[in-house]
């Protein structure tokens, strides 16, 4: 599966309209996000039921800020609309593939009303 950029402006249809959304924070002058970059497209070839995006660090300045990114490469990870992982650094090929696969076999059910219990607290 290919991977696509997109901007803040369609981050959170990207996330509510998929499934599993994996989220490459990255930057034009980072060294590690280039060297990440062909592994990430490598693994997204193996997950083609998870949705692998990349964005842009410097142009979506707002994003970071949002998800308190400070490094890069960042890689976030999304099911069904909740964030499920959040790592600076650049992942190895197994590693990123192991996260794909632990994402996709988390109890959904759980989160969502662990979530709801904080919301609900405050």
């Amino acid at each position: 599966m290919a991977v696509s950029s997109i901007t803040s402006a369609d981050f959170e249809s990207t996330v509510t309209g998929n499934d599993i959304v994996l989220v490459d924070v990255w930057a034009t002058w980072c060294q590690p996000c280039l060297r990440f970059a062909p592994v990430y497209e490598k693994v997204s070839d193996k997950h083609p039921d998870a949705t692998f995006t990349k964005i842009d660090f410097d142009e979506n300045n707002d994003l970071a800020t949002q998800f308190g990114i400070s490094a890069v490469p960042t890689l976030l990870a999304f099911r069904e609309g909740v964030m499920v992982f959040n790592q600076a650094g650049a992942l190895s090929g197994p590693q990123l593939d192991e996260v794909v696969t632990k994402i996709k076999e988390l109890d959904m059910e759980a989160i969502h009303a662990e979530v709801e219990r904080l919301q609900a607290e405050g």
